[in-house]
């Protein structure tokens, strides 16, 4: 997962998947989901960011990075 902030536009967006969008939907005022072309959540694009989550803030919880090999 990324997130790109782009400050010039105030937009925020969160790639979940590398694959590319191919539908779009709007859920709310500034909201838009990304959609590849079976459907699945590829990214979220919110505009005005910083009116809608606190950019100076970021917290991951129970985020598993890798697995121990046994």
């Amino acid at each position: 997962m990324k997130l790109n902030y782009y400050p010039e536009t105030d937009s925020l967006y969160i790639d979940m998947s590398e694959k590319p969008s191919a539908d779009s939907k709007v859920i709310s005022d500034g909201v838009v989901l990304d959609y590849d072309k079976d459907g699945n959540l590829v990214g979220i694009d919110l505009d005005n960011a910083s009116r809608i989550v606190d950019l100076k803030q970021l917290t991951l919880n129970r985020l598993q990075i890798g697995r121990a090999h046994v």
